[in-house]
């Protein structure tokens, strides 16, 4: 390829990244987001560790919880559906915006099991798509620390939505002992911690 080209196939590729994109968030800022989440957790786990253990062996069974994620879930769907390109399948646009509203309240009123978990799962495959639209066509090797988690939200949700009864069992295994409690909270902070890190230093 001569040198001539290369400014044409640096600019088609730059094109497909932007057409791919729906979030248009810059990879510095998808690390900071998804670190402070990570150290906000970790924290919290660590500093107030009965409270938490607590609240989190609640959560699987609370509808209260559920409602609110599943809410989230449905404004968070509805904005992609409204706004994102969708192609081929834009005809489908108008009877997806029809259904997502009526699936929440169906939802609703006859998913009373794990609720909570099933919510949780679908957010979890929404906050994977802006961690890897971040990373798509970045070529540092440290965007992997933010790739790696957003395939770890990826299985988590589908897990979670699927066989919801595990996020009990998760819960349980890492709550059974302090060790593995502090274990699990001080690893969610340092990677968070990390993910700062590289957000400032390489991103």
């Amino acid at each position: 390829m001569s040198l001539s080209n290369a400014p044409t196939v640096s600019a088609f590729t730059d094109n497909r990244v932007i057409d791919a994109m729906i979030y248009h968030f810059s990879l510095q800022i998808a690390a900071l987001f998804a670190g402070v989440i990570l150290c906000l957790l970790g924290a919290f786990g660590f500093a107030m560790e009965s409270s938490a253990r607590d609240i989190l062996a609640a959560f699987p069974r609370s509808r209260g919880a559920g409602i609110v994620l599943l809410s989230i879930d449905l404004v968070w769907s509805f904005w992609l559906v409204s706004t994102m390109e969708m192609g081929e399948f834009s005809a489908f646009r108008r009877p997806f915006l029809i259904i997502l509203p009526i699936g929440f309240f169906l939802t609703l009123r006859f998913v009373d099991e794990f609720l909570a978990v099933r919510a949780l799962g679908i957010l979890a495959l929404l906050m994977a798509e802006p961690l890897l639209d971040a990373a798509f066509f970045r070529y540092e090797s440290s965007r992997l620390v933010l790739t790696v988690l957003a395939y770890l939200l990826v299985v988590l949700g589908l897990t979670w939505v699927m066989v919801p009864y595990k996020l009990r069992d998760q819960i349980g295994w890492f709550s059974k002992t302090t060790g593995r409690w502090r274990g699990v909270t001080a690893f969610g902070f340092a990677y968070g911690a990390t993910l700062i890190a590289l957000a400032f230093l390489c991103y």
